[in-house]
């Protein structure tokens, strides 16, 4: 399953927002070394090694086709390198002060198993902050789950779309953190954002969450099931005389090892 890093980045600020409300809430003033885990193209993780240019910061993503993007928004950082990797199998190193992860654990099974080792493994002080979406009950979600299972699209589609257990809640993690010996805080944010054009919310999901069903589909399928989903899209999310609103809930949560 490939990733479109152009169509990722097409409503780039209401996609960074979150990003920066997270790390906002990350108070570390000198780490040695700070990880961006699921990267992707690499232009946020550019803003961690400029707010901390002494630290080595380093983007890891599993997409080849993101990381490619990533020496265009790097800016010539000599603290900034980028190296393609599965997150599952990564474990932070001794000298590793700052863990960020926006908008990548919920691509990642059993992800709150890891989280309670990595939060094991880090040491005093260290700094973990982690964003995840919190709309896989918005309409956007369930239609998409419904339509692809129904009659024409189950026998296509059939344990393509994870729904159950993607994410926990603001709570859980909290806990998670709390049992790890973590100061910690937790919150959600549903942001209202205002999407312009014919069909944005079916733009929006491109890039994300319909990704697994346009990847498992021939072009032929595909442009048949997005003409079927964009039909619903539009009746869930009628447009106004200012755009579209499109509800968009996450969920943050930041932890600090306590020493």
């Amino acid at each position: 399953m490939k990733w479109d890093p152009a169509r990722y980045v097409q409503f780039g600020d209401y996609r960074d927002r979150p990003f920066f409300d997270l790390t906002a809430r990350i108070r570390a003033e000198a780490p040695r070394h700070v990880v961006d885990l699921g990267c992707g193209p690499g232009n946020l993780t550019a803003t961690l090694a400029a707010r901390w240019p002494g630290a080595a910061v380093e983007g890891l993503d599993s997409s080849a086709e993101m990381l490619a993007q990533s020496g265009a928004v790097s800016g010539g950082a000599a603290n900034l390198t980028f190296a393609q990797t599965d997150i599952a199998g990564w474990m932070p190193a001794p000298e590793t002060d700052v863990v960020v992860t926006n908008a990548t654990l919920q691509w990642v099974p059993m992800h709150r198993e890891l989280l309670g080792r990595w939060l094991a493994a880090l040491g005093p002080g260290a700094w973990f902050a982690l964003q995840v979406p919190g709309n896989f009950h918005a309409p956007s979600h369930t239609l998409m789950r419904a339509l692809a299972g129904t009659d024409e699209w189950a026998p296509r589609l059939a344990g393509v779309l994870r729904h159950e257990d993607v994410v926990a809640g603001p709570a859980d993690y909290l806990e998670l953190m709390l049992d790890a010996g973590c100061d910690a805080d937790a919150w959600e944010t549903t942001y209202l954002q205002l999407l312009p054009g014919t069909d944005p919310v079916l733009d929006w999901v491109r890039g994300t969450g319909l990704r697994p069903v346009l990847a498992a589909l021939t072009a032929a399928e595909a442009a048949r099931f997005e003409a079927e989903y964009a039909r619903a899209l539009r009746a869930a999310y009628s447009p106004g005389p200012h755009g579209t609103v499109f509800p968009f809930r996450r969920i943050f949560a930041v932890a600090q090892k306590r020493g």
